[in-house]
């Protein structure tokens, strides 16, 4: 599946408009530094594409990759994120 990467969280990495591919997610193993896209905890409708900082049983610590805090609303502003809100990751 194809993602576009929306406003510059997570630039240096990705730029705005960029597409990147990635795998519908299946449950399969998540490792810190993995890039997923996931719903956001706190807004319908809205997906975000950040990376795994940390992991643990059942949630994901997600941030972008932007070096400016104010660029990129992560788990710093909305917390822990549920592996079972993961639509797809990113391979490679």
């Amino acid at each position: 599946m194809k993602v576009i990467i929306k406003g510059d969280s997570m630039w240096p990495t990705y730029n705005d408009g960029e597409s990147i591919d990635c795998t519908e997610y299946n449950g399969s193993e998540i490792l810190e530094s993995a890039i997923v896209v996931f719903a956001h905890p706190l807004k319908t409708g809205v997906i975000c594409v950040k990376r795994v900082a940390r992991v643990n049983d059942e949630s994901i610590f997600v941030q972008g990759d932007n070096p400016d805090p104010t660029a990129s609303e992560d788990s710093h502003n909305f917390g822990w994120v549920k592996k079972a809100s993961i639509i797809a990751i990113k391979h490679g």
